[in-house]
């Protein structure tokens, strides 16, 4: 089942309750926020307070990305703060598996993310231990860029890597997903697909995520 998780990104920031709401209603599967610092990453956007206030807006599930330096020193907060999925870079240079301890010990489901130059081998050892890995098909830190193409060939590596250990793994996609893309993600295993531009393009967000489920079919 191909599922759409908009990211509030690219939402209007002044009324994000409101942009929740209506992603809700429009039948978007999952709520993706992106968290950046100004470090990891060369963005800066929300932190756990406007998570937790954001909640109360929707039963969605809150897919949080954490593109931070040393995600261990806020793990706990944004799992106070209502996230459902907690995502962590494995370039942040932490130890991953402990990473993912710290995820699982809050009852979270638990993602590693890719940039487009690391490689899919380097999960091979953990894939097993996670939920979801977050395949990043533009450099992270701003919306609105074309995809990669060499990302779909990671989709497919990660896809195999999870069919050999028998493991029941998501497999999500963040960057230049739109209608002309979807299909071809797909096909190379992904479940879940991160969309900005595409869905708040207008103000139809229901038509824009439909055009998304059914692009390609």
């Amino acid at each position: 089942m191909r599922m759409i998780a908009p990211s509030i990104l690219s939402a209007d920031f002044s009324r994000l309750g409101e942009e929740i709401r209506a992603l809700d209603q429009a039948g978007a599967d999952l709520i993706h926020i992106d968290v950046m610092d100004g470090h990891f990453v060369p963005n800066l956007t929300i932190g756990p307070g406007v998570v937790k206030d954001l909640r109360p807006h929707t039963k969605l599930l809150f897919d949080v990305h954490l593109m931070i330096s040393e995600p261990e020193r806020y793990i706990e907060a944004f799992a106070g703060a209502g996230a459902d999925i907690i995502t962590v870079h494995q370039e942040s240079g932490a130890h991953l598996h402990r990473l993912i301890q710290m995820i699982k010990a809050q009852e979270l489901k638990a993602g590693i993310s890719l940039n487009p130059a690391t490689p899919a081998a380097l999960l091979e050892d953990i894939i097993g231990e996670i939920d979801l890995v977050l395949i990043m098909t533009v450099n992270p830190g701003f919306g609105g860029q074309t995809m990669i193409p060499a990302a779909l060939k990671k989709i497919n590596r990660v896809r195999e890597f999870a069919k050999a250990d028998e493991h029941p793994l998501l497999i999500e996609v963040d960057g230049g997903i739109k209608v002309e893309t979807i299909a071809a993600a797909e096909a190379a295993g992904a479940d879940i697909f991160v969309a900005g531009s595409a869905v708040f393009k207008s103000n139809d967000y229901a038509a824009n995520i439909q055009a998304l489920k059914k692009a390609g079919h």
